[in-house]
């Protein structure tokens, strides 16, 4: 059965983490290919506003989601911090923004807690759990299911 409980306890690993505002986040260093500063993007028509556009990395299309966009997390301000992380999930490859990268984390079931139930309003599938590294709490992301999220598979529409 996939319950907070069950994915906290699955989620036991090494986690790039990664700030957006004031925030601290981490997803499954096993995804992550590359991280790259913010760069200009091709903008693609009729995208949601979370989508940037595309990159053209080494001949491959990535489409590029600004996640401070997608969690509505105020203004995206550009600056010479902000990087990309590029991702392999599945058989695709996509960037996301992020105000910047901290570090690589490990966490285990000691240390990785079942995130907090909301309201139906709020879709919190895509959370993992709640990290506790030292004074910091960190919210662990499954970024495969983020990305392939009714919402989000837009980005396959938008970049093929």
């Amino acid at each position: 059965m996939d319950t907070p409980e069950t994915r906290s306890l699955a989620a036991s690993g090494e986690y790039l983490t990664f700030t957006l505002g004031a925030e601290e986040y981490a997803i499954d260093i096993l995804k992550v290919q590359e991280i790259r500063g913010y760069d200009a993007v091709t903008k693609i028509a009729n995208a949601p506003p979370f989508i940037k556009g595309v990159i053209n990395l080494r001949g491959i299309i990535v489409p590029i989601v600004d996640l401070r966009i997608k969690f509505n997390l105020g203004n995206a301000a550009y600056d010479p911090f902000t990087v990309v992380i590029i991702l392999n999930i599945g058989k695709r490859v996509m960037g996301i923004v992020v105000d910047g990268v901290s570090d690589v984390i490990q966490l285990n079931a000691d240390n990785l807690h079942p995130s907090p139930e909301f309201s139906s309003i709020l879709d919190t599938s895509y959370l993992l759990g709640l990290g506790t590294v030292e004074e910091r709490m960190i919210i662990v992301v499954d970024i495969e299911r983020l990305m392939s999220s009714q919402e989000m598979s837009l980005v396959e529409a938008a970049a093929a």
